[in-house]
């Protein structure tokens, strides 16, 4: 990825406190400076259409922080918007003093027509924040919105890998390349299951033998699973992370069922968890969309994302499980268990993972979606990850949700949402809703 440019657009007139504008300038300058590395500001406040097009010309943004420093009329909005498709995050500063005197900003009016101008050329929604540099709640809505703008950019540089294609029934994950390229600036590649099968074959023992002392050292029980199918996975291993590595890809969705089991002998369920720690989000049954979705929760978090399905509501407790046959990233794993290894609760064949996920104060379950007419929409919901072993064969994870858990089932189910979710270590809620706004998703908040 190309390096990231948010560029500060502080717009005003000569006609009010300029003394007042002057230091909520360099305040803003100051706050957006410890938020990233990345910003291009202005030498001085822009106070004619001339100063904004003289600095204009000098930036290639990916985020414009547009913000009224003084009132500025539409024709400064205009200019920005012209020139640029990035997002906008329109800042309006709180003013700083009512004594009956002078209005000394009058920022908040020159936010309705900036946003005003803006709502005629865009069909994407502005992003908005009111309030001064120094309040904390500013700090935390600005860095959500650089973050969300951080993302669609990396988005436009990612690589995902579509092994196989999804089991019967499993439609609700397949994606085009054409479709994934509009809607999200993805590239996506497409392989068959038998050409990373084919690979993983033609590996010897001595081939794969870090593979498999890496997983060893990762998990807990490897060397109970009969020697055959350590090595077939060890060999499925490379396949995968050598696949990744020369492709420079970044998410992967991957067939499993039944070719894994027929066609090799082995699953490829513990090859996705090792694959979810090296930093590559990995999905089962072909989910591309909860590939992606993963994707953007591990790059919010710096964290795997736990991908699973939810299997059942506790009323009382007001949670909610997911669970999946054992893909989950080995970090996740309970610290008293570890990642421990076990064998498919179906087909009885191993290696995949076996526990519960850690607890945490603050998960975010999401889910990129489509409705029935083809539009995309997310899925959001804020819980907590409580302190729970594992909960059925597999990997899981025991979500306390903030709100009604019943309530959040039963809409969600009647909403037709698809049955895999991810479920990201972390409060990525506000990040996650700026996204989707400028990504023109509906946001279905639970």
């Amino acid at each position: 990825m190309t390096d990231f440019q948010l560029a500060y657009v502080p717009i005003g007139v000569p006609t009010f406190h300029l003394e007042s504008a002057q230091k909520e300038y360099e305040k803003s300058v100051a706050l957006l400076n410890t938020l990233t590395d990345s910003v291009k500001s202005p030498s001085e406040m822009l106070l004619s259409v001339d100063k904004l097009n003289e600095f204009l010309d000098s930036i290639n943004p990916d985020l414009i922080i547009l913000q009224n420093i003084t009132f500025a009329n539409s024709a400064y909005a205009s200019e920005v918007i012209r020139r640029f498709n990035c997002p906008v995050l329109l800042w309006t500063l709180r003013e700083p003093v009512i004594d009956g005197g002078r209005l000394r900003l009058n920022s908040l009016t020159g936010a309705y027509s900036a946003a005003n101008t803006v709502m005629q050329f865009r069909d994407e929604p502005l992003q908005y924040v009111f309030g001064a540099p120094q309040e904390e709640k500013v700090k935390n809505e600005i860095n959500a919105v650089i973050r969300a703008a951080k993302i669609k950019k990396a988005l436009k540089s990612l690589n995902i890998v579509s092994v196989g294609h999804t089991p019967q029934g499993f439609g609700f994950g397949r994606a085009s390349d054409a479709e994934m390229l509009k809607n999200f600036g993805v590239n996506l590649i497409s392989i068959e299951a038998r050409e990373l099968i084919e690979k993983a074959k033609a590996y010897t023992e001595e081939d794969v033998a870090e593979y498999l002392k890496d997983a060893n050292n990762k998990t807990v029980g490897l060397e109970c699973i009969p020697e055959k199918n350590r090595i077939d996975f060890a060999r499925l291993y490379k396949a995968y992370a050598e696949y990744v590595n020369e492709n420079k890809i970044g998410a992967l969705s991957s067939r499993c069922w039944p070719d894994f089991f027929t066609a090799f002998g082995t699953p490829v369920c513990t090859v996705l968890a090792m694959l979810n720690d090296l930093g590559v989000a990995a999905a089962c049954e072909a989910d591309t969309y909860g590939a992606l979705s993963m994707y953007i929760g591990q790059q919010l978090t710096n964290k795997p994302t736990f991908f699973g399905d939810p299997v059942s509501l506790d009323e009382k407790e007001n949670t909610i499980t997911f669970w999946h046959c054992g893909t989950a990233a080995c970090s996740l794993a309970r610290e008293d268990t570890g990642a421990q290894i076990g064998v498919h609760c179906n087909r009885k064949i191993g290696p995949t993972l076996e526990f519960g996920c850690k607890a945490a104060k603050d998960v975010t379950v999401f889910r990129i979606g489509k409705k029935a007419d083809g539009k995309f929409r997310m899925f959001i919901c804020k819980g907590e990850a409580l302190d729970k072993p594992k909960q059925f064969n597999g990997t899981s994870v025991v979500v306390k949700t903030v709100n009604d858990a019943e309530t959040i089932v039963k809409s969600s189910v009647k909403a037709g949402f698809e049955p895999h979710f991810a479920v990201a270590y972390g409060d990525i809620k506000t990040e996650l809703t700026a996204l989707c706004e400028m990504l023109s998703i509906e946001i279905c908040e639970y």
